[in-house]
């Protein structure tokens, strides 16, 4: 599938676009860590507002970050559906002085990974740390308490996901593969075009956008490629958007679909 993804173009039109403009390690990981957590809703609109948000920040983004309140006065005025423009200088400032602390947010991570052995325990000591050092502990703006999902709470954490996708597998002209940890791991970024497809393609029988849906459809996908099963996100992801799939044999919506050969609707 991966094969018939024009994958240059579509990342184009994908928020990982915004980590590729940075070499900087610690402004990468910040602008990830942005793009991701603003990576919901209209595409064309969130790429906008994470646009203006980047071109506010200017090309030092983690030295920007050291400074609250300059930080604070430059992204006075911005927002996104929920969120505030305290909530996103909440996020840069929390994420900052974790990343200080631990020399990157990779690492902290991987220190909770190794803590815990357990990747739902260590992100949600990871998001708790950022929330808590911005001030994002749902004492400030609307959006503070949720600008980071907690995994404890039994989300599917679709960000969350799609964030480690980026930072932790390999290299590959869409991800980056610059943290510490195995892509084996790591579980799909499930949204409402991966939960679809994944139960028409019988990669998960659930009913809900969950952890544990999460889990299933990458138990699943690990019979294909057990060391990378994340692998396939980024193509289904697309597939969803394009393809508009409306979850029944449509002969015109499907028409080119690369996953109608196994989809149930068409199978048998």
């Amino acid at each position: 599938m991966r094969a018939r993804c024009d994958v240059e173009t579509r990342r184009k039109s994908d928020p990982v676009e915004f980590v590729h403009r940075y070499s900087d390690p610690h402004d990468r990981e910040i602008v990830a860590l942005i793009a991701s957590s603003l990576a919901f809703g209209n595409v064309k609109a969130l790429r906008a507002k994470i646009e203006d948000a980047l071109v506010r920040l200017g090309p030092d983004v983690a030295l920007t970050a050291d400074d609250p309140k300059r930080l604070a006065l430059i992204l006075r005025g911005w927002k996104h559906r929920v969120y505030r423009d305290i909530d996103l200088a909440g996020l840069i400032v929390g994420a900052r002085r974790v990343q200080r602390a631990h020399g990157s947010l990779g690492a902290a991570l991987a220190t909770e990974l190794e803590r815990t052995s357990d990747l739902r325990e260590a992100l949600s000591a990871w998001t708790a740390a950022i929330r808590r050092e911005g001030g994002l502990d749902g004492r400030s703006g609307r959006g503070g308490a949720h600008i980071l999902a907690d995994p404890g709470k039994g989300s599917a954490v679709k960000r969350l996901m799609l964030l480690l996708r980026w930072m932790v597998r390999p290299a590959d002209g869409v991800d980056l593969g610059v943290w510490p940890l195995p892509a084996s791991m790591l579980l799909v970024p499930v949204d409402t075009h991966i939960h679809k497809l994944s139960r028409n393609l019988g990669l998960t029988r659930r009913k809900d956008v969950s952890w544990k849906t999460a889990e299933e459809i990458t138990k699943a996908l690990r019979k294909l490629d057990p060391a990378d099963p994340v692998k396939y996100d980024f193509s289904l992801c697309h597939l969803g958007m394009l393809q508009r799939c409306p979850s029944r044999r449509d002969p015109v919506r499907c028409e080119g679909c690369g996953v109608q050969p196994v989809c149930r609707h068409w199978s048998g």
